[in-house]
């Protein structure tokens, strides 16, 4: 069918950017809101938005008139009687979903097309609450949806196939990437994304490392656009406890059980920078400074690359010295206290683990001296390196967030619930990842990838931390990349 009218219930902040974004493709759009207030509200977002593209010279004048004109507001769902295809965009409550959807039943033309923006609740029980059951499907957009170019499409085991081809060639006409999926919790992006944002919550309150320091790792040594902290607050806390609870209620995986500490940020009203903060308050992260000339005279460093970072930091003007050194510097391949007690001074002692040119961890023992933290951190700021202190744990901080998102990565597509080249594509345009899981396994070297999963899991003794099948097979058998069809 041709979706040329559009009704869109709810307009917050991601309703109205649907709004927009339909209206952007040139539809006429029916906004539907529950009373004035919160009409005049999703007005506000809806001109705010075009506003900022017309300022960034995104949108001109007459664009921005054009879009607008296209959008027809409401309180009356009535109205939504001869729309195409109706998306919802409310609370991510299923009770309200789904009374919600029951009405749309009533109201709307029987060849209707209804579909929700939920984020993680089961589609198959709000379409089973209507009338139509072949034409309910999951149309999950990201935020803010007039920019961000991915758009999940949702099958069920009671769509009809036809239904989902037409809206994921509707997302096409938006101008979005459809990556087309089944209906589990979290579908592909939150599936893997939350579980690894809610373990860095989860190593924050370990006292791992400070929040300061993990975000920076994850944008400085992983490469991502943010870090875990500041995305969970754009996010919105409260939305992601919710998505965390549907995923440990269909898979009962302690893992996925909200962290203590995200709960209680929830329950104290800190939901993130829709509240005015939540992890952060107003301010932004601090960036890690450069720091002075430290006090190190000398310097010892051992391990795998031993020599390169020794090198540097002799052109720096540090002198390397096995008899008297300040610090020694232990480039780790296994726990870095097993390192520290078989010398002499094991308080001298710090594990480093360096992230290309960005970035430097810097794993501290038991038994590791204030004084060697300092002066560790201290010369890895004299090479332009972010210094990240944290305890001496399996992974230390970037390792042991990346390595079970990507492990989780490949149990998703060896379950056949997705292909590598959506898993892919859904990390890169939903999250703004600069490249998906595979992607980035192969760049590290699957071994790799195993054995450091390996480690976590000896530790952690967390099940879901053991490699998946697939990844060690392929590791034993020497492949170097992951099997596509």
């Amino acid at each position: 069918m041709a979706f040329e009218r559009v009704g869109v219930v709810g307009l917050g902040t991601m309703g109205a950017g649907i709004a927009e974004v339909f209206a952007r493709a040139g539809l006429r759009v029916l906004g539907v809101e529950a009373d004035a207030e919160a009409l005049a509200r999703g007005r506000s977002l809806l001109e705010g938005s075009t506003a900022r593209a017309l300022d960034k010279g995104r949108l001109t004048e007459e664009e921005r008139a054009a879009i607008l004109d296209r959008v027809t507001l409401t309180t009356s769902r009535e109205d939504l009687r001869e729309a195409d295809l109706v998306i919802e965009a409310i609370p991510e409550h299923l009770d309200l979903k789904l009374a919600l959807f029951a009405d749309l039943d009533r109201i709307c033309k029987p060849e209707t097309v209804l579909a929700t923006n939920t984020s993680s609740l089961s589609v198959t029980a709000i379409a089973a609450a209507t009338g139509r059951p072949g034409r309910v499907v999951g149309l999950h957009f990201f935020n803010p949806a007039p920019v961000m170019r991915l758009a999940e499409v949702v099958r069920t085991v009671l769509s009809e196939p036809a239904v989902v081809d037409e809206v994921a060639g509707l997302a096409g006409r938006l101008g979005k990437t459809a990556v087309t999926v089944g209906d589990r919790a979290g579908f592909v992006v939150n599936r893997l994304l939350l579980p690894c944002l809610n373990h860095a919550a989860v190593l924050l309150e370990l006292g791992v490392a400070t929040r300061d320091d993990i975000d920076a790792v994850m944008r400085l040594g992983a490469g991502l656009p943010m870090g875990p902290f500041t995305l969970l607050d754009l996010i919105g806390l409260d939305t992601a406890y919710e998505i965390m609870e549907v995923l440990y209620d269909e898979t009962r995986d302690r893992r996925h059980a909200p962290s203590p500490l995200l709960r209680e940020l929830v329950t104290a009203g800190r939901l993130g920078r829709k509240s005015g903060g939540g992890f952060y308050s107003s301010e932004p992260p601090r960036a890690p400074d450069g720091g002075s000339r430290p006090g190190v005279t000398a310097f010892e460093v051992a391990g795998p690359g031993a020599d390169d970072l020794a090198e540097r930091l002799g052109a720096a003007g540090f002198r390397r010295s096995g008899d008297d050194p300040d610090v020694v510097l232990r480039l780790a391949d296994r726990p870095v206290v097993e390192h520290a007690v078989r010398l002499r001074d094991p308080a001298k002692l710090v594990g480093v683990r360096l992230h290309g040119d960005r970035a430097a961890e810097l794993a501290v023992t038991a038994l590791t001296s204030p004084a060697a933290v300092a002066a560790a951190s201290d010369l890895m700021k004299v090479l332009g390196l972010a210094a990240v202190p944290c305890k001496d744990r399996a992974g230390f901080v970037a390792d042991a967030l990346l390595l079970p998102y990507l492990n989780d990565a490949v149990r998703m597509y060896d379950a056949g619930y997705a292909s590598i080249a959506d898993i892919d594509t859904a990390m890169r345009l939903g999250c703004g990842y600069p490249a998906g899981p595979f992607a980035t396994m192969e760049a590290m070297g699957l071994a790799r990838v195993r054995d450091g999963l390996r480690a976590l899991y000896a530790e952690y003794r967390e099940p879901a931390f053991a490699p998946a099948p697939l990844l060690d097979q392929l590791v034993v058998a020497g492949a170097s990349t992951f099997p596509r069809s």
